[in-house]
């Protein structure tokens, strides 16, 4: 049976407000939408939802206590809690590299998690 779900676009800055009817698991057909983009997201939003996970994970010896981490790109909606309930449990060392790897695949998704920026090392006098 088919189903219409009405979703708000956030690819660009119009804000096109999509209806679009899912149909065995397939978007059959999408209204409302100024530009493809508006196609391509309802698909992915009402198929396979995707978000980046931004979070911190603890440091030690570091000038902060705190690192902030985020994922290399968007990882299963899904999956978001669990992945930030593996981070809970990670502790870094300083210093920490923008960019570094912090958890490699989490979740066996293929998503790393990395640095979201330099945390120098503590200096003890």
């Amino acid at each position: 049976m088919a189903e219409t779900r009405e979703i708000i676009c956030v690819t660009c800055p119009m804000g096109c407000t999509v209806q679009a009817t899912v149909e065995n698991g397939e978007v059959c057909d999408a209204r409302g939408q100024a530009c493809k983009r508006g196609v391509a997201f309802a698909r992915e939003e009402l198929l396979d939802p995707r978000r980046m996970l931004t979070a911190t994970v603890a440091l030690k010896g570091g000038v902060l206590r705190r690192s902030p981490v985020r994922s290399e790109r968007p990882l299963p909606k899904a999956m978001l809690l669990r992945a930030a309930e593996v981070l809970r449990s990670v502790t870094l060392q300083a210093p920490v590299a923008q960019g570094q790897v912090v958890v490699a695949d989490i979740l066996g998704s293929g998503v790393d998690i990395i640095a979201s920026r330099d945390i120098a090392a503590e200096v003890l006098s």
